[in-house]
Protein backbone atom coordinates (compact mmCIF):
# COMPACT_ATOMS: atom_id res chain seq x y z
CA UNK A 1 0.00 0.00 0.00
CA UNK A 2 1.34 3.42 -0.74
CA UNK A 3 1.77 5.33 1.89
CA UNK A 4 0.74 8.84 0.14
CA UNK A 5 -3.18 9.21 0.43
CA UNK A 6 -5.81 8.67 -2.09
CA UNK A 7 -7.50 11.05 -3.17
CA UNK A 8 -11.47 11.27 -3.55
CA UNK A 9 -12.44 14.75 -4.76
CA UNK A 10 -15.64 14.81 -5.21
CA UNK A 11 -18.13 18.16 -7.15
CA UNK A 12 -20.79 18.83 -7.60
CA UNK A 13 -22.63 21.99 -10.27
CA UNK A 14 -24.29 24.64 -8.82
CA UNK A 15 -24.56 23.97 -5.29
CA UNK A 16 -25.10 26.93 -2.40
CA UNK A 17 -23.55 26.93 0.98
CA UNK A 18 -27.17 26.70 2.60
CA UNK A 19 -27.63 23.12 1.14
CA UNK A 20 -25.79 21.29 4.36
CA UNK A 21 -27.80 20.76 7.86
CA UNK A 22 -24.68 20.45 9.55
CA UNK A 23 -23.39 24.01 8.72
CA UNK A 24 -26.31 25.44 10.20
CA UNK A 25 -29.26 24.81 7.45
CA UNK A 26 -31.92 22.60 9.36
CA UNK A 27 -34.46 22.49 6.33
CA UNK A 28 -31.67 20.48 4.76
CA UNK A 29 -31.47 16.14 4.64
CA UNK A 30 -28.45 15.92 4.42
CA UNK A 31 -26.90 13.07 6.49
CA UNK A 32 -24.32 11.96 4.35
CA UNK A 33 -22.75 15.43 3.87
CA UNK A 34 -23.11 15.88 7.22
CA UNK A 35 -21.39 13.26 8.74
CA UNK A 36 -17.96 14.55 6.69
CA UNK A 37 -18.52 17.90 8.44
CA UNK A 38 -18.90 16.42 11.78
CA UNK A 39 -15.82 13.99 10.99
CA UNK A 40 -13.86 16.44 8.81
CA UNK A 41 -12.87 19.93 8.52
CA UNK A 42 -14.87 22.80 6.68
CA UNK A 43 -13.73 26.15 5.09
CA UNK A 44 -16.71 28.17 5.93
CA UNK A 45 -15.55 30.96 3.95
CA UNK A 46 -13.80 29.53 0.78
CA UNK A 47 -14.33 31.43 -2.53
CA UNK A 48 -14.58 30.34 -6.10
CA UNK A 49 -12.65 32.74 -8.63
CA UNK A 50 -15.23 32.64 -11.74
CA UNK A 51 -19.07 32.75 -11.80
CA UNK A 52 -19.91 29.97 -14.14
CA UNK A 53 -18.55 26.36 -14.72
CA UNK A 54 -16.03 25.78 -16.66
CA UNK A 55 -13.90 29.24 -15.31
CA UNK A 56 -14.18 27.88 -11.86
CA UNK A 57 -12.98 24.37 -12.90
CA UNK A 58 -10.27 25.62 -15.00
CA UNK A 59 -9.03 27.59 -12.11
CA UNK A 60 -9.37 25.11 -9.31
CA UNK A 61 -7.77 22.91 -11.63
CA UNK A 62 -4.77 24.65 -12.64
CA UNK A 63 -4.10 27.03 -9.37
CA UNK A 64 -4.19 29.82 -11.86
CA UNK A 65 -6.67 33.07 -11.88
CA UNK A 66 -9.02 32.58 -14.93
CA UNK A 67 -7.37 35.66 -16.88
CA UNK A 68 -4.29 33.83 -16.80
CA UNK A 69 -5.63 30.26 -17.86
CA UNK A 70 -7.33 31.91 -20.12
CA UNK A 71 -10.62 30.36 -19.57
CA UNK A 72 -13.61 33.13 -18.92
CA UNK A 73 -16.42 31.55 -20.27
CA UNK A 74 -17.88 28.00 -21.02
CA UNK A 75 -16.34 27.08 -24.25
CA UNK A 76 -13.04 28.60 -23.77
CA UNK A 77 -10.22 26.02 -24.50
CA UNK A 78 -8.87 24.04 -21.71
CA UNK A 79 -6.88 21.06 -21.63
CA UNK A 80 -4.41 21.04 -19.04
CA UNK A 81 -4.52 21.05 -15.19
CA UNK A 82 -2.20 19.59 -11.91
CA UNK A 83 -4.27 16.13 -12.61
CA UNK A 84 -1.00 15.97 -14.57
CA UNK A 85 1.37 15.99 -11.90
CA UNK A 86 -0.46 13.28 -9.81
CA UNK A 87 -0.29 11.04 -13.07
CA UNK A 88 3.88 11.55 -13.19
CA UNK A 89 3.94 10.87 -9.83
CA UNK A 90 1.88 7.23 -10.08
CA UNK A 91 -1.00 7.92 -9.11
CA UNK A 92 -3.87 6.36 -10.74
CA UNK A 93 -6.83 9.28 -11.90
CA UNK A 94 -9.99 8.50 -12.62
CA UNK A 95 -12.97 10.75 -13.84
CA UNK A 96 -16.66 10.12 -13.39
CA UNK A 97 -18.67 12.48 -14.48
CA UNK A 98 -18.64 16.39 -14.87
CA UNK A 99 -15.37 18.18 -15.41
CA UNK A 100 -16.27 20.59 -18.29
CA UNK A 101 -12.98 20.70 -19.64
CA UNK A 102 -12.90 21.84 -23.34
CA UNK A 103 -13.29 19.67 -25.57
CA UNK A 104 -15.01 17.25 -23.05
CA UNK A 105 -13.11 14.62 -23.54
CA UNK A 106 -9.69 16.19 -23.20
CA UNK A 107 -7.52 13.80 -20.96
CA UNK A 108 -6.51 16.80 -18.58
CA UNK A 109 -4.03 14.20 -17.05
CA UNK A 110 -7.10 11.15 -16.57
CA UNK A 111 -5.64 7.56 -17.31
CA UNK A 112 -9.84 6.89 -17.82
CA UNK A 113 -12.43 9.05 -18.37
CA UNK A 114 -16.11 8.25 -17.73
CA UNK A 115 -17.51 12.06 -19.35
CA UNK A 116 -21.13 13.31 -18.08
CA UNK A 117 -21.64 16.67 -18.64
CA UNK A 118 -24.75 19.04 -18.36
CA UNK A 119 -28.05 17.86 -18.44
CA UNK A 120 -29.21 20.64 -20.97
CA UNK A 121 -26.34 20.75 -23.52
CA UNK A 122 -26.84 23.74 -26.16
CA UNK A 123 -24.12 26.37 -26.02
CA UNK A 124 -21.28 24.14 -26.84
CA UNK A 125 -20.91 20.68 -28.16
CA UNK A 126 -24.71 19.80 -28.69
CA UNK A 127 -24.52 16.81 -29.29
CA UNK A 128 -21.87 15.16 -27.71
CA UNK A 129 -22.82 11.69 -26.66
CA UNK A 130 -21.53 11.37 -23.02
CA UNK A 131 -21.57 8.25 -20.98
CA UNK A 132 -25.48 9.15 -19.75
CA UNK A 133 -26.56 9.47 -23.36
CA UNK A 134 -25.31 6.30 -24.08
CA UNK A 135 -26.91 4.49 -21.39
CA UNK A 136 -30.34 6.07 -21.99
CA UNK A 137 -29.89 4.88 -25.31
CA UNK A 138 -29.12 1.64 -24.41
CA UNK A 139 -32.52 1.41 -22.42
CA UNK A 140 -34.18 2.83 -25.89
CA UNK A 141 -34.86 6.04 -23.80
CA UNK A 142 -34.12 9.82 -24.22
CA UNK A 143 -32.97 12.02 -21.76
CA UNK A 144 -35.88 14.89 -20.41
CA UNK A 145 -34.30 18.32 -22.29
CA UNK A 146 -35.58 21.29 -23.12
CA UNK A 147 -37.35 20.59 -26.35
CA UNK A 148 -39.74 18.26 -24.54
CA UNK A 149 -40.05 21.18 -21.34
CA UNK A 150 -40.95 23.65 -24.03
CA UNK A 151 -43.93 21.85 -24.76
CA UNK A 152 -45.32 21.85 -21.27
CA UNK A 153 -48.60 24.88 -20.11
CA UNK A 154 -46.35 25.36 -17.27
CA UNK A 155 -42.73 25.63 -18.90
CA UNK A 156 -42.35 30.00 -18.48
CA UNK A 157 -43.62 29.59 -14.66
CA UNK A 158 -42.39 26.71 -13.29
CA UNK A 159 -38.62 28.20 -12.84
CA UNK A 160 -36.56 25.21 -14.26
CA UNK A 161 -38.37 23.11 -11.23
CA UNK A 162 -39.68 19.60 -13.41
CA UNK A 163 -40.12 15.83 -11.92
CA UNK A 164 -37.62 13.08 -12.62
CA UNK A 165 -40.03 10.73 -15.16
CA UNK A 166 -37.67 8.27 -16.30
CA UNK A 167 -36.26 5.49 -14.56
CA UNK A 168 -34.84 6.55 -11.36
CA UNK A 169 -31.33 4.91 -11.85
CA UNK A 170 -31.40 7.22 -15.14
CA UNK A 171 -31.86 10.53 -13.31
CA UNK A 172 -28.05 12.07 -14.30
CA UNK A 173 -26.91 11.93 -10.15
CA UNK A 174 -28.42 8.62 -9.82
CA UNK A 175 -26.14 7.48 -12.78
CA UNK A 176 -22.99 8.96 -11.93
CA UNK A 177 -23.34 8.19 -8.46
CA UNK A 178 -24.05 4.25 -9.96
CA UNK A 179 -21.25 4.73 -12.10
CA UNK A 180 -18.58 5.43 -9.26
CA UNK A 181 -19.96 2.55 -7.13
CA UNK A 182 -19.38 0.25 -10.19
CA UNK A 183 -15.70 1.53 -10.83
CA UNK A 184 -14.62 1.42 -7.12
CA UNK A 185 -16.39 -2.07 -6.83
CA UNK A 186 -15.10 -3.24 -10.40
CA UNK A 187 -11.56 -2.01 -10.88
CA UNK A 188 -8.57 -3.96 -9.42
CA UNK A 189 -7.48 -1.92 -6.26
CA UNK A 190 -5.02 0.72 -7.15
CA UNK A 191 -3.51 2.75 -4.83
CA UNK A 192 -2.46 5.96 -4.46
CA UNK A 193 -5.77 6.80 -6.37
CA UNK A 194 -6.81 10.04 -7.70
CA UNK A 195 -10.82 9.92 -8.45
CA UNK A 196 -12.53 12.71 -9.10
CA UNK A 197 -16.42 12.27 -9.14
CA UNK A 198 -18.50 15.16 -10.64
CA UNK A 199 -22.17 15.25 -9.96
CA UNK A 200 -24.30 17.16 -12.75
CA UNK A 201 -26.81 18.37 -10.20
CA UNK A 202 -27.98 20.60 -8.11
CA UNK A 203 -27.83 22.75 -11.63
CA UNK A 204 -30.45 22.85 -13.81
CA UNK A 205 -33.25 21.93 -14.78
CA UNK A 206 -34.21 21.05 -11.20
CA UNK A 207 -35.48 17.33 -11.65
CA UNK A 208 -35.59 15.58 -8.64
CA UNK A 209 -37.70 12.20 -8.13
CA UNK A 210 -41.58 13.03 -7.11
CA UNK A 211 -40.13 11.20 -3.87
CA UNK A 212 -37.59 13.66 -2.98
CA UNK A 213 -39.39 16.52 -4.39
CA UNK A 214 -42.29 15.28 -1.55
CA UNK A 215 -39.21 15.97 1.31
CA UNK A 216 -38.77 19.65 0.34
CA UNK A 217 -42.65 20.69 -1.19
CA UNK A 218 -44.35 21.10 2.43
CA UNK A 219 -41.10 22.67 4.27
CA UNK A 220 -40.94 25.84 5.45
CA UNK A 221 -38.11 27.30 3.21
CA UNK A 222 -36.16 30.77 3.91
CA UNK A 223 -36.17 32.63 0.66
CA UNK A 224 -34.77 36.23 0.51
CA UNK A 225 -36.83 38.94 0.22
CA UNK A 226 -36.45 40.90 -2.99
CA UNK A 227 -37.42 44.77 -3.12
CA UNK A 228 -37.60 47.24 -6.21
CA UNK A 229 -35.54 49.22 -4.03
CA UNK A 230 -32.22 46.62 -4.61
CA UNK A 231 -33.47 45.98 -8.34
CA UNK A 232 -33.15 49.52 -9.11
CA UNK A 233 -29.76 50.00 -8.00
CA UNK A 234 -28.10 47.28 -9.74
CA UNK A 235 -25.72 48.27 -12.32
CA UNK A 236 -27.23 48.39 -16.08
CA UNK A 237 -25.31 44.78 -16.96
CA UNK A 238 -27.35 42.99 -14.05
CA UNK A 239 -30.86 44.60 -15.43
CA UNK A 240 -29.88 43.65 -19.12
CA UNK A 241 -29.26 39.87 -17.43
CA UNK A 242 -32.77 39.91 -15.81
CA UNK A 243 -33.98 40.77 -19.10
CA UNK A 244 -32.26 37.75 -20.95
CA UNK A 245 -33.22 35.47 -18.61
CA UNK A 246 -36.60 35.88 -19.06
CA UNK A 247 -36.59 36.18 -22.81
CA UNK A 248 -34.18 33.64 -23.04
CA UNK A 249 -34.59 29.78 -21.56
CA UNK A 250 -31.37 28.84 -20.33
CA UNK A 251 -30.73 25.23 -18.81
CA UNK A 252 -34.31 24.94 -18.81
CA UNK A 253 -35.38 28.26 -16.89
CA UNK A 254 -37.16 31.33 -17.74
CA UNK A 255 -36.69 33.39 -15.42
CA UNK A 256 -39.99 34.96 -14.10
CA UNK A 257 -39.46 39.03 -13.08
CA UNK A 258 -42.13 38.78 -10.25
CA UNK A 259 -42.57 35.42 -9.55
CA UNK A 260 -45.20 34.50 -6.74
CA UNK A 261 -43.94 32.99 -3.79
CA UNK A 262 -45.32 29.77 -4.23
CA UNK A 263 -43.08 29.82 -7.39
CA UNK A 264 -40.02 30.56 -5.70
CA UNK A 265 -41.17 28.29 -2.62
CA UNK A 266 -41.33 25.10 -5.33
CA UNK A 267 -38.64 26.12 -7.05
CA UNK A 268 -36.56 25.91 -4.09
CA UNK A 269 -37.84 22.86 -2.94
CA UNK A 270 -36.85 20.91 -6.18
CA UNK A 271 -33.17 22.02 -6.10
CA UNK A 272 -32.78 21.15 -2.57
CA UNK A 273 -34.20 17.71 -3.25
CA UNK A 274 -31.62 17.86 -6.05
CA UNK A 275 -29.17 17.96 -3.23
CA UNK A 276 -30.66 15.74 -1.11
CA UNK A 277 -30.44 12.76 -4.04
CA UNK A 278 -26.36 14.17 -4.69
CA UNK A 279 -26.22 13.39 -0.36
CA UNK A 280 -27.72 9.38 -1.09
CA UNK A 281 -25.29 8.75 -3.38
CA UNK A 282 -22.44 10.35 -1.31
CA UNK A 283 -23.28 8.24 1.28
CA UNK A 284 -22.99 4.94 -1.08
CA UNK A 285 -19.98 5.80 -2.86
CA UNK A 286 -18.19 5.83 0.77
CA UNK A 287 -19.62 2.64 1.58
CA UNK A 288 -17.96 1.30 -1.76
CA UNK A 289 -14.77 2.93 -0.86
CA UNK A 290 -14.47 1.79 2.94
CA UNK A 291 -15.23 -1.88 1.57
CA UNK A 292 -12.39 -1.77 -1.32
CA UNK A 293 -10.43 -0.39 1.52
CA UNK A 294 -9.70 2.89 0.20
CA UNK A 295 -10.54 4.88 3.08
CA UNK A 296 -7.71 3.54 5.21
CA UNK A 297 -5.22 6.06 3.54
CA UNK A 298 -7.69 8.58 2.23
CA UNK A 299 -8.65 12.81 1.64
CA UNK A 300 -11.76 12.98 0.83
CA UNK A 301 -12.82 16.54 -0.44
CA UNK A 302 -16.52 17.59 -0.92
CA UNK A 303 -17.26 20.98 -3.03
CA UNK A 304 -18.83 22.68 -5.67
CA UNK A 305 -18.38 25.08 -8.87
CA UNK A 306 -20.29 27.98 -7.90
CA UNK A 307 -24.01 28.54 -6.37
CA UNK A 308 -27.20 29.52 -7.84
CA UNK A 309 -29.72 32.76 -7.24
CA UNK A 310 -32.67 30.72 -7.15
CA UNK A 311 -34.48 34.11 -7.68
CA UNK A 312 -32.70 36.10 -4.65
CA UNK A 313 -31.82 39.37 -5.94
CA UNK A 314 -34.07 39.36 -8.54
CA UNK A 315 -31.99 36.47 -10.86
CA UNK A 316 -31.51 33.14 -12.09
CA UNK A 317 -28.72 30.70 -11.47
CA UNK A 318 -24.91 32.34 -11.71
CA UNK A 319 -23.13 35.21 -13.65
CA UNK A 320 -23.27 37.08 -10.86
CA UNK A 321 -20.90 37.75 -7.75
CA UNK A 322 -22.98 37.35 -5.16
CA UNK A 323 -21.90 35.19 -1.99
CA UNK A 324 -24.89 32.60 -2.75
CA UNK A 325 -22.88 31.99 -5.87
CA UNK A 326 -19.21 32.70 -4.77
CA UNK A 327 -18.83 30.96 -1.49
CA UNK A 328 -18.41 27.44 -1.79
CA UNK A 329 -19.66 24.57 0.80
CA UNK A 330 -15.61 23.20 1.16
CA UNK A 331 -15.52 19.57 3.39
CA UNK A 332 -12.18 17.97 3.89
CA UNK A 333 -12.50 14.83 5.31
CA UNK A 334 -9.60 12.27 6.82
CA UNK A 335 -10.05 11.06 10.10
CA UNK A 336 -6.57 11.46 12.08
CA UNK A 337 -5.06 13.53 9.49
CA UNK A 338 -7.33 16.86 9.60
CA UNK A 339 -9.56 17.75 12.90
CA UNK A 340 -12.46 16.17 13.44
CA UNK A 341 -15.66 18.83 13.37
CA UNK A 342 -13.62 21.84 12.78
CA UNK A 343 -15.13 24.53 10.83
CA UNK A 344 -12.44 27.35 9.34
CA UNK A 345 -13.30 30.74 8.92
CA UNK A 346 -10.15 31.85 7.25
CA UNK A 347 -10.61 33.52 4.06
CA UNK A 348 -9.56 31.88 1.22
CA UNK A 349 -9.70 30.64 -2.31
CA UNK A 350 -11.12 27.82 -3.57
CA UNK A 351 -8.30 27.10 -5.88
CA UNK A 352 -6.34 26.81 -3.30
CA UNK A 353 -7.17 23.37 -2.74
CA UNK A 354 -4.78 22.27 -5.53
CA UNK A 355 -1.70 23.19 -3.88
CA UNK A 356 -2.80 21.51 -0.85
CA UNK A 357 -3.63 18.47 -3.08
CA UNK A 358 -0.16 18.46 -4.31
CA UNK A 359 1.49 18.47 -0.88
CA UNK A 360 -0.51 15.91 0.48
CA UNK A 361 0.78 13.87 -2.76
CA UNK A 362 4.58 14.94 -1.98
CA UNK A 363 4.41 16.61 -4.94
CA UNK A 364 5.93 20.10 -4.87
CA UNK A 365 3.44 22.53 -6.41
CA UNK A 366 5.00 25.06 -9.40
CA UNK A 367 6.25 27.78 -7.74
CA UNK A 368 4.50 30.42 -10.30
CA UNK A 369 1.09 29.24 -9.27
CA UNK A 370 -1.30 31.66 -8.23
CA UNK A 371 -3.05 29.49 -5.51
CA UNK A 372 -1.65 29.55 -2.26
CA UNK A 373 -1.69 26.31 -0.19
CA UNK A 374 -4.51 25.16 1.99
CA UNK A 375 -2.18 22.68 3.49
CA UNK A 376 -0.93 24.28 6.66
CA UNK A 377 -4.60 25.61 7.45
CA UNK A 378 -5.95 21.98 7.38
CA UNK A 379 -3.45 20.90 9.54
CA UNK A 380 -4.43 23.63 12.11
CA UNK A 381 -0.92 25.39 11.85
CA UNK A 382 0.34 28.76 11.13
CA UNK A 383 -1.54 29.98 8.08
CA UNK A 384 -1.91 33.52 7.46
CA UNK A 385 -5.37 33.90 5.77
CA UNK A 386 -5.80 35.70 2.28
CA UNK A 387 -7.01 39.59 2.39
CA UNK A 388 -8.93 39.42 -0.47
CA UNK A 389 -10.35 36.83 -2.88
CA UNK A 390 -11.03 37.90 -6.32
CA UNK A 391 -13.86 36.02 -9.30
CA UNK A 392 -13.80 36.88 -12.65
CA UNK A 393 -15.89 36.60 -15.58
CA UNK A 394 -16.36 37.56 -18.94
CA UNK A 395 -19.04 38.18 -21.58
CA UNK A 396 -20.67 35.12 -23.01
CA UNK A 397 -23.95 33.79 -24.54
CA UNK A 398 -26.00 34.88 -21.22
CA UNK A 399 -23.76 37.97 -19.11
CA UNK A 400 -24.62 40.12 -22.66
CA UNK A 401 -24.47 43.50 -20.75
CA UNK A 402 -20.32 43.54 -19.94
CA UNK A 403 -17.25 42.74 -21.58
CA UNK A 404 -16.18 41.61 -18.34
CA UNK A 405 -16.99 41.30 -14.48
CA UNK A 406 -14.39 41.47 -11.62
CA UNK A 407 -14.61 40.92 -8.04
CA UNK A 408 -13.03 41.36 -5.14
CA UNK A 409 -14.03 40.69 -1.49
CA UNK A 410 -12.08 41.51 1.62
CA UNK A 411 -13.93 40.21 5.49
CA UNK A 412 -15.63 43.39 5.67
CA UNK A 413 -16.07 44.70 1.94
CA UNK A 414 -17.01 43.37 -1.34
CA UNK A 415 -16.62 45.41 -4.82
CA UNK A 416 -17.71 44.21 -8.41
CA UNK A 417 -16.86 45.93 -11.06
CA UNK A 418 -17.99 45.90 -14.69
CA UNK A 419 -15.86 47.15 -17.59
CA UNK A 420 -16.02 50.46 -19.10
CA UNK A 421 -18.77 51.19 -17.18
CA UNK A 422 -19.92 53.85 -14.63
CA UNK A 423 -21.79 51.50 -11.89
CA UNK A 424 -21.13 48.66 -10.62
CA UNK A 425 -21.78 46.93 -6.92
CA UNK A 426 -20.72 47.97 -3.34
CA UNK A 427 -21.18 45.86 -0.26
CA UNK A 428 -20.49 46.60 3.62
CA UNK A 429 -20.70 42.89 4.38
CA UNK A 430 -21.00 43.38 8.19
CA UNK A 431 -23.91 45.80 8.25
CA UNK A 432 -25.85 43.82 4.80
CA UNK A 433 -24.90 40.32 4.88
CA UNK A 434 -27.65 39.51 2.47
CA UNK A 435 -25.53 41.84 0.31
CA UNK A 436 -29.06 44.32 -0.89
CA UNK A 437 -27.96 47.28 -0.47
CA UNK A 438 -25.61 48.68 -3.30
CA UNK A 439 -23.11 51.57 -2.05
CA UNK A 440 -21.46 51.95 -4.86
CA UNK A 441 -23.40 55.37 -5.73
CA UNK A 442 -23.37 56.27 -1.46
CA UNK A 443 -21.44 59.98 -1.27
CA UNK A 444 -20.22 58.38 2.13
CA UNK A 445 -18.78 55.17 0.88
CA UNK A 446 -16.81 57.17 -2.01
CA UNK A 447 -13.32 56.45 -0.18
CA UNK A 448 -14.14 52.66 0.23
CA UNK A 449 -15.03 52.62 -3.41
CA UNK A 450 -11.51 53.73 -4.47
CA UNK A 451 -9.64 51.88 -1.94
CA UNK A 452 -11.23 48.55 -3.36
CA UNK A 453 -10.59 49.90 -6.88
CA UNK A 454 -7.11 50.29 -6.50
CA UNK A 455 -7.08 46.65 -4.65
CA UNK A 456 -8.83 45.36 -8.01
CA UNK A 457 -6.01 47.13 -9.89
CA UNK A 458 -2.85 46.20 -8.07
CA UNK A 459 -4.30 42.68 -8.08
CA UNK A 460 -4.74 42.41 -11.95
CA UNK A 461 -1.56 44.34 -12.33
CA UNK A 462 0.25 41.97 -10.14
CA UNK A 463 -0.85 39.02 -11.69
CA UNK A 464 -0.44 40.24 -15.10
CA UNK A 465 3.21 40.86 -14.55
CA UNK A 466 3.95 37.76 -12.99
CA UNK A 467 2.14 35.42 -15.14
CA UNK A 468 2.95 37.22 -18.62
CA UNK A 469 2.94 34.29 -21.47
CA UNK A 470 2.66 31.75 -18.31
CA UNK A 471 0.33 29.96 -20.71
CA UNK A 472 1.39 30.73 -23.94
CA UNK A 473 2.14 26.95 -24.29
CA UNK A 474 0.61 25.06 -21.49
CA UNK A 475 -3.14 25.74 -23.16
Amino acid sequence: MSDRPNIIFIITDQQRFDTIAELGFPYMETPNLDRLVREGTTLTNCHVTAASCAPSRASLFTGYYPHTTGVLKNADLWRHSWIEQLNESGYRCVNIGKMHSYPYHTPLGFHERYVVENKDRYLEERYYFDEWDKALRARGLVKQQREFYRKRDDYKKALGAFDWELPEDLHSDMFVGEMAKWWIDSYPQTQPLFLEIGFPGPHPPYDPTPEYAAKYIDKELPLLEVTQEELDKQPAALKELRQHNNEIDHDSVVLDLDPSEEQRHRQRAYYLANVTMIDQKVGEILEALDKKGYLENSVVIFTSDHGDCLTDHGHSQKWTMYDIITKMPTIVWSPGRFEAGRKFDGLCSQFDLGPAILELAGIEPPADMEAKSLLPALEGKEWEEREYVFAEQAKDGILTGTDFMTMVRSRDWKLVHFLDQPDGQLFDLNEDPDEVNNLWDSAEHQEKKREMLDVLREWRMRSQLESKDLFAEYR
